[in-house]
């Protein structure tokens, strides 16, 4: 099969499952399918790595990297809420290891990883491009908070979403976004970009 062929396969897998998921917590059966969501970003996660051309070393590196860093910004922030504030985590993104579900780091690679991919080959200077990066996906962030406290994801002290969260999001975001860049370590292609569309799109739509 062709990169193009399989690309075009994994988007359509994506759009499927992410629209019967948008149906599914429509329904009487939303619980069931919020029981769902660590596996929904595992096939995210899966089509992301199956849609690259390259799987070198480096590669591999920087999504576990990503992946290892990301829970662990996450586990000072839970434990200290010396980042982000005050918030804890709740069952529904499956197994945790000292209270921060391990899918947490599959999350960080998903939107470093497809949010720099949109700006990856625009010709403008590396940092900007990075702190585009880390502005989309603080955005998206910001369109997902209401929706992952109705959900269960994740609680804020006193239901109140502190600005600092932002902050910490688009700092965190767009070093990450910089260190793949200036890696070399990304890829731009219509899973990678597209899987960021899709998630916008479901998110906005759960928010109304």
């Amino acid at each position: 099969m062709s990169p193009l062929k399989k690309q075009n396969l994994l988007l359509v897998v994506l759009i499927i499952f992410y629209t019967v998921g948008l149906i599914g917590l429509h329904t009487s059966s939303r619980n069931y399918f919020l029981a769902l969501t660590p596996y929904n970003l595992l096939l995210s996660f899966g089509c992301l790595y199956l849609s690259f051309k390259d799987y070198s070393g480096k590669k591999h590196l920087d999504l576990i990297l990503i992946a290892v860093l990301g829970y662990t910004i996450e586990w000072i922030g839970v434990h200290t809420s010396v980042l982000f504030g005050h918030y804890q985590y709740g069952s529904v993104l499956g197994y945790k290891v000292d209270e921060i579900p391990l899918i947490i780091g599959v999350n960080w690679v998903l939107l470093t990883f497809t949010a720099t991919a949109i700006v990856h080959k625009w010709q403008i200077p590396l940092v900007l491009k990075a702190l585009v990066s880390g502005a989309l996906m603080t955005g998206l962030d910001w369109i997902m908070e209401p929706v992952a406290i109705r959900s269960g994801f994740w609680f804020w002290q006193d239901n109140s979403i502190p600005l600092y969260n932002y902050i910490c999001w688009m700092i965190f975001s767009s070093l990450f976004s910089y260190w793949v860049l200036k890696r070399k370590s990304m890829e731009t292609n219509k899973v990678t970009v597209g899987l960021f569309v899709i998630l916008v799109i479901f998110f906005a739509i759960l928010n109304r």
